[in-house]
């Protein structure tokens, strides 16, 4: 595998872990689970990840026919899910933990639904806009077979991990309290603005090239 070929799962895979953000999701999953036994949580936290690997892949997969569909093209699409991706990274950044990706009616129908890893936790709050934008964005950008592989397989690796830190939560937001995890979510939208930002630039140069 080339050298660039590592850079674009790296970075793609550095990009999830800013548009998701789950660091700042694990408060809301340990209230959602409170009241679950171990065992239900961390079958809880499974669902929830394979439904984001799903979830992913699907956008991977389809998501340029989605374009094509609708005649858009992939430039404006950069444009649109770069300014999308600043809306979420300044939310973050203001302190919030996924307010911005759930609204109350989402909210009010995910207490009354026993399987809460799919709805709230799968969807919205882990692959949200920005982690379906993200991904449709690289998919189409490096169509080829090794590189959708790969891609694809960088959606699976990020599953894995969120799942472990999910299984890990109750420790884990013991040990780093409000503060940290505040901290935590204020770094990743900083990312996650860098992010979009880089998705305007390039969808700009692109459809404007007297601007660059």
């Amino acid at each position: 595998m080339q050298t660039f070929d590592i850079a674009i799962f790296l970075q793609f895979f550095v990009g999830l872990i800013a548009a998701v953000n789950p660091i700042g999701i694990m408060p809301i999953f340990v209230s959602l689970t409170g009241h679950m036994p171990a065992e239900e949580r961390n079958k809880t936290a499974l669902t929830a990840n394979i439904g984001v690997a799903v979830i992913l892949t699907v956008s991977l997969l389809a998501g340029q026919l989605l374009l094509d569909m609708f005649s858009i093209s992939l430039d404006s699409f950069r444009v649109a899910g770069g300014l999308l991706l600043l809306t979420i990274a300044f939310s973050m950044m203001s302190g919030k933990l996924g307010e911005d990706k759930q609204n109350k009616q989402e909210k009010s129908e995910s207490i009354s639904r026993e399987q809460i890893g799919v709805v709230p936790l799968a969807m919205p709050l882990m692959a949200g806009p920005g982690a379906i934008s993200s991904t449709i964005v690289y998919g189409s950008r490096y169509p080829d077979l090794g590189n959708t592989l790969g891609i694809a397989a960088t959606i699976l690796a990020f599953a894995f991990c969120c799942w472990m830190l999910f299984r890990a939560a109750p420790i884990i937001v013991r040990v780093l309290g409000q503060t940290g995890i505040n901290v935590i979510t204020r770094i990743m939208g900083l990312i996650l603005a860098a992010l979009g930002i880089e998705f305007i630039a390039n969808g700009l140069r692109a459809l404007f090239p007297g601007l660059a």
